[in-house]
């Protein structure tokens, strides 16, 4: 994700909704990340949709990896022998 510019980046609700369709296309375009503010504070985000993708898919994966480290941490694992010889005995049942 590119990293916010808060010179550009930010876009009042009244301006937003003014050229809602230019910043949309500034942001599908760009990859550009708009933060819409409203009294003065930040109330909204506006991101492209493949950007939101690759977000959501690193959320997961930290999410995986922090379940990863409980379960290592609380024993329940198996070794990689282990997990090599149930795979073995799996495809021998096959």
């Amino acid at each position: 994700m590119t990293r916010i510019n808060l010179e550009n980046d930010l876009q009042p609700l009244s301006e937003f909704r003014a050229n809602a369709s230019s910043i949309i296309d500034k942001v599908k375009n760009e990859n550009r990340t708009i933060i819409i503010t409203q009294h003065g504070k930040g109330a909204a985000v506006l991101m492209s949709v493949s950007e939101y993708e690759k977000m959501r898919d690193k959320i997961e994966l930290l999410e995986d990896i922090a379940t990863a480290r409980a379960q290592i941490a609380a024993g329940e694992f198996v070794s990689h022998e282990e997990a090599m010889q149930i795979f073995r005995e799996k495809i021998r049942q096959k």
